[in-house]
């Protein structure tokens, strides 16, 4: 088996939420500016490529965050539902986004445009997950601050991955990409395009096709996994906070992950090596997206991206014929 890749015609690079809104920060708009222009220098060798691109990102702070400021704000200005909140974030986010993706290839004589689409994603009204709510967004609390915040506002609060306390909100599973036709034919002109952020907004269909807002935030790297699926994109990248999968993490016989089949990171997943609050929904994601037809799914941090989409670093999960 060849150890690099030809870089990918097509490509979606899903961007985690660390790489918009890190923990770290307090989150003010130049913050955020700042963060949005980093993260556009990291994925400049992607985007000065010529090829199909389209990415996706997270919003977990910053939903949390705008819903926060309703509460502290609810007795003067009336409250927005959760899916008008997603609206706003993935609004904002991809702006920044937007901006200094452009500005990063003008400087360098690229001229090629990059464009946003407000994203709504169809979602089953009978989704589990409303009965369940596993979704973590917004800031981390320490468990009285947690059990405080939930008996004022009616929160539900879990502990996440031993990082602290974070709300959860439902998070149903993607089945329908609004618009998705519009998404390919603007990637097949060229243009980069920014689509699906915070997992899309959550709606359900009714009669006549009528869509609702519902009050959800769905996974955006199934939501990323969907998408690449539906038009046919066959690389997925998702950029997160660590440089590779690991299994038995944080153990003395903890092992990163660099080339493994889908089988295997099947059985990886089934010993429970991957928690739901961290790594669990990207390697969901990446077996959604390899089952349904692609054919490899990158995970590494933002810095290494195009080191890994050329297979030198990360983890690169790839199908069971791969390696025969």
């Amino acid at each position: 088996m060849s150890t690099a890749f030809d870089i990918p015609p097509r490509l979606l690079v899903a961007v985690g939420g660390n790489a918009t809104h890190p923990e770290d920060i307090e989150g003010t708009s130049a913050e955020q500016t700042a963060m949005a222009e980093t993260t556009a220098q990291a994925l400049l060798p992607l985007t000065s490529l010529n090829n199909e691109l389209i990415i996706t990102h997270g919003n977990g702070p910053v939903v949390g965050k705008i819903l926060m400021r309703q509460v502290l704000t609810r007795e003067r200005i009336a409250p927005m539902p959760l899916d008008i909140c997603v609206a706003h974030s993935q609004g904002g986010i991809a702006y920044l986004l937007m901006q200094a993706i452009e500005n990063s290839l003008r400087a360098i004589d690229n001229d090629r445009h990059c464009a946003v689409l407000l994203t709504q994603v169809e979602v089953d009204k009978d989704d589990p997950a409303f009965e369940n709510p596993s979704k973590p967004i917004g800031a981390f609390y320490n468990e009285e601050d947690a059990r405080k915040i939930s008996d004022e506002l009616g929160w539900l609060m879990r502990e996440d991955s031993g990082r602290g306390w974070r709300h959860v909100v439902p998070s149903p599973k993607p089945r329908h990409i609004c618009d998705v036709s519009l998404v390919q034919v603007l990637a097949r002109r060229g243009t980069i395009v920014i689509a699906g952020g915070g997992g899309g907004i959550p709606v359900v269909r009714g009669p006549k096709g009528v869509r609702t807002g519902v009050a959800a935030v769905i996974d955006k790297d199934m939501t990323s996994a969907h998408m690449a699926n539906v038009i046919g994109i066959p690389v997925m990248m998702i950029l997160t906070a660590v440089s590779h999968v690991a299994i038995n993490f944080g153990l003395d016989n903890e092992k990163q992950l660099g080339r493994v089949s889908l089988s295997e990171i099947k059985r990886y997943k089934q010993q429970g090596q991957f928690p739901p609050g961290s790594m669990g929904p990207k390697i969901e994601a990446a077996i959604r997206f390899l089952d349904g037809g692609g054919q490899r799914v990158i995970i590494c941090d933002l810095d290494s991206a195009l080191s890994a989409l050329q297979g030198e670093t990360g983890t690169q999960i790839l199908t069971d014929n791969a390696f025969e």
